[in-house]
């Protein structure tokens, strides 16, 4: 599942990029690599001179073109565009195929970009440091994220079972994500993130304490059932997750039964929207203003 990222920014120039979290890796948009590099702040020049560059290299058998994704991406307009991106290894040798006094420091901006999760993949523990500090910063609560860290890791546990076994294409982890996930909470992953109000945010980082529980119950259920019988592809796989989110779903009925709440919930730590300030909260002089300017009328 890949996810956009905050831009990053190379010698004035933005640079789109977005972060697939099963690969753990970095994925940058060529074009704007390609403006940084030739200082053409027009994307319709950076875009004709990225097409003569793939067709050169192409005819010349690279393997860094093949290497190329299309992923969308939000253009000026705000709108989402199929757009060329790679990673660092792969923009690395690509920049060697264009003539620029940028070429050598925009390396060493992709070297430090990526430094970080170096660092992380080293040593996990800054990963988790991290993502303590993140959520504490948005004020979740220390109960909250010691479940958020339990379930991350039992979640972690079951991809990489699956990718032992067959699973290895990112919509095949969707696929079988969103059938665990369907069956436990009778929402499929976008249903639930629509009941959110989310979109684009990771839904785990806005489940509440007891679906995060569930989530990982059905998950550890998952996998091992899976285990037990070693489930391989995709059809193996899938009965296992329908099997392990029953479970999860059993006990959650259980739950709302004794309790009388339901489990599933339209809480989420989005920050609270601003309320359009009505004419009797504004200030008294830019009220008459109003109201004149509706006599005129």
């Amino acid at each position: 599942m890949s996810k956009t990222g905050i831009p990053a920014m190379f010698d004035g120039f933005t640079i789109r990029r977005v972060y697939d979290e099963q690969k753990e890796v970095w994925y940058f948009s060529v074009i704007d690599i390609i403006r940084a590099l030739i200082q053409q702040p027009d994307y319709l020049t950076a875009r004709k001179y990225w097409n003569k560059l793939k067709e050169r290299l192409a005819k010349e058998g690279s393997e860094s073109v093949t290497k190329c994704h299309r992923l969308k991406l939000a253009a000026a307009d705000g709108k989402q565009y199929l757009t060329d991106v790679a990673d660092a290894e792969t923009l690395l040798r690509l920049i060697q195929s264009v003539p620029s006094p940028k070429a050598e420091p925009i390396k060493l901006w992709l070297a430090k970009v990526g430094y970080e999760r170096m660092q992380e993949m080293t040593d996990p523990e800054r990963s988790l440091d991290r993502a303590r500090d993140n959520w504490r910063k948005h004020g979740r609560s220390e109960k909250w994220i010691q479940q958020r860290m339990m379930s991350q890791e039992t979640r972690n546990k079951l991809t990489d079972y699956w990718k032992d076994h067959e699973i290895t294409k990112d919509e095949e982890f969707a696929i079988l994500t969103n059938i665990i996930h369907q069956e436990w909470s009778d929402l499929s992953v976008k249903e639930h993130k629509a009941l959110k109000g989310i979109k684009t945010q990771n839904l785990r980082d806005h489940m509440t304490e007891a679906e995060l529980i569930f989530t990982a119950l059905a998950e550890l259920s998952t996998r091992q059932i899976a285990e037990s019988v070693a489930a391989t592809g995709m059809a193996e796989n899938a009965t296992a997750g329908k099997k392990g989110g029953r479970i999860a779903k059993r006990a959650r009925l259980e739950l709302e039964q004794k309790t009388g709440r339901k489990v599933v919930s339209g809480e989420s730590f989005l920050p609270p929207k601003e309320e359009p300030k009505r004419l009797e909260d504004r200030p008294k002089k830019q009220k008459k203003k109003s109201q004149k300017r509706s006599l005129k009328k």
